[in-house]
């Protein structure tokens, strides 16, 4: 028997309220692995875009600026 059977046939067990508030809970666990998903890409991509950029030259010191704020 496979997985999503044997849930399945706990589920059908469930009284009709507690299968609605596990088919919330499903919903709840979809959008946390979705989040999740989109967070793991965006940090995928800084990491790409930011590659071996700690070993490029330095453009400007601190004698190349102009004004000073204080």
């Amino acid at each position: 028997m496979t997985l999503d059977e044997k849930i399945y046939q706990y589920v059908r067990k469930l009284p009709y309220s507690f299968q609605e508030e596990l088919f919330d809970f499903v919903q709840y666990l979809l959008t946390k692995a979705e989040q999740q998903e989109k967070q793991d890409w965006a940090f995928l991509s800084l990491s790409a875009a930011m590659r071996e950029m700690e070993d490029e030259p330095e453009l400007y010191s601190m004698s190349d600026i102009k004004v000073a704020f204080a």
